[in-house]
């Protein structure tokens, strides 16, 4: 028998958004989802004030950390985050964002103190956040800098990796406009990503030998050089590198024939040099199942793939499966001797 399993840190999201529906829901079909005990950080007022816009009638009790997983079988465990809020659903609130950004900063340093084996974040308006002086990109790279803080020397490169049942894709760069990518994109950023893309591949994910497929970046991989140069002078060269370090790497490939069931067959994973030319397939393919992995942290992160979708919030209509496996999927990374 090993050591009884932390519980997972689930984060509250936007509070307007979907995301305390879906603590909400998922732990009321907790059973039937095969969810391991999970608790969240916000405002229990607020959880309880949508438990009742949602029609659940589920007990939610304000608990420390230490405590989740001995409540979790009968009641939501809240780890009261920040002051109170007013629910309302679906519409911005300027003054939640110090609580959001707290309840991201707080799960982390419970993994640090040994609360928790993983968080789990739930979406996040970046918009508003940056209005109150946010000044990250997104969570990836927000994760990357408290990794840095709580675990001073450690590797910590957040990569971020959309995992779904049929296909795992990760983008070279991410939360940059498209006219930016070409001048970001080098060598050794597309050599670092794949090498992180490969470790957990092989130590979290269990691949022995993980095979990377490396997109083009440029329509047919650029054709040679006659449709841009960054894919026979920076792409190529990286997977020669690659290659040459032992890892199963292959490409530049067109991006456009990369992605039908007989070429997914072919890798276990797609590197991308942009956002949306890997985000757009993973999410045609697996929309309500895939899950935000982030890569290359000391510890395990997992999200939804989706966003705070106001327009649901408070409907109790949210779809719980993206939420569920990402818990689950946090719970199988932190211990993967034990499932």
């Amino acid at each position: 028998m090993g050591t009884r399993k932390q519980p997972i840190a689930v984060t509250m999201g936007e509070p307007a958004g979907i995301g305390p529906d879906l603590v909400l829901l998922a732990w009321a079909n907790r059973k039937a989802l095969q969810l391991p005990p999970f608790y969240v950080r916000g405002d229990e007022a607020l959880l309880a004030s949508r438990a009742k816009t949602i029609d659940l009638n589920i007990r939610i009790e304000s608990v420390s950390p230490d405590q989740a997983s001995t409540h979790f079988p009968k009641s939501l465990p809240i780890v009261q985050t920040g002051p109170a809020l007013s629910d309302r659903p679906g519409v911005e609130q300027a003054e939640t964002a110090p609580s959001v950004v707290a309840s991201i900063e707080g799960c982390v340093e419970d993994i640090r103190n040994g609360l928790a084996s993983a968080v789990v974040t739930n979406p996040i308006n970046k918009a508003a956040l940056y209005r109150t002086g946010f000044t990250y990109p997104g969570h990836t790279e927000f994760l990357g800098a408290l990794a840095e803080k709580h675990w001073p020397g450690a590797p910590a490169t957040p990569v971020m990796m959309i995992a779904g049942p049929e296909l795992m894709v990760v983008p070279v760069t991410i939360h940059i406009a498209i006219k930016d990518v070409p001048a970001a994109l080098n060598e050794d950023l597309i050599v670092e990503t794949a090498k992180i893309t490969a470790n957990d591949l092989r130590t979290r994910f269990g691949y022995t030998n993980p095979r990377l497929a490396l997109c083009g970046l440029n329509p047919h991989a650029g054709e040679g050089g006659t449709m841009g140069t960054e894919d026979r002078d920076v792409i190529a060269p990286a997977v020669a590198r690659l290659k040459a370090e032992g890892i199963a790497a292959t490409g530049p490939h067109s991006a456009d024939t990369l992605f039908h069931p007989q070429a997914r067959n072919t890798y276990d994973c797609v590197l991308g040099m942009y956002h949306d030319q890997v985000l757009i397939p993973a999410k045609t393919i697996g929309f309500d199942e895939g899950v935000n992995v982030t890569l290359g942290l000391p510890f395990v992160r997992t999200s939804p793939d989706h966003g705070t979708a106001y327009d649901l919030a408070g409907s109790g209509t949210a779809r719980i499966d993206s939420f569920s496996s990402a818990v689950r999927m946090a719970d199988a990374l932190a211990h993967p001797d034990q499932v």
